[in-house]
């Protein structure tokens, strides 16, 4: 016998982090400007969503909505973030950072189980990729 424990599935309760991140040709205070703009913000958290102040709610049409926590101008955008009604909240952040002539977006969304965090990678990836496009259009 090896000595090893054995491989044992995760249980669907277990905490987990979604990270997902995205390179995007263009300054840091481009990427800003966009993702603050309408045109930004339903990009990253989808059809409806409008930023006010922190503290502020915002609602999505897919029935997912939240409430501004930080903002920091060019480096940081968080929020509470329930993907409906019913579900549980979550805390989804934004990070940017200038990286030579691009701009990092790193994503981390925290305060899920397995359960809750299904899907959400490919969600946010989309979202990302989406953002991309409308910096860079």
């Amino acid at each position: 016998m090896s000595g090893q424990e054995p491989l044992t599935e995760a249980d669907p309760t277990d905490p987990v982090e979604v990270r997902v991140s995205r390179g995007v040709n263009a300054s840091v205070s481009h990427v800003w400007e966009v993702l603050v703009s309408p045109v930004g913000t339903e990009a990253l958290l989808g059809a409806g969503a409008v930023l006010g102040g922190k503290g502020e709610p915002y609602h999505c049409a897919d029935g997912a909505h939240g409430v501004l926590r930080s903002y920091h101008p060019l480096e940081q955008l968080r929020v509470s973030w329930h993907a409906d009604a019913d579900a549980p909240a979550s805390i989804v952040e934004l990070d940017l950072r200038e990286d030579g002539g691009t701009t990092v977006l790193d994503l981390n969304q925290q305060h899920l189980t397995g359960a809750q965090a299904v899907g959400l990678h490919d969600r946010w990836a989309t979202a990302l990729d989406l953002l991309a496009q409308r910096v860079e259009s």
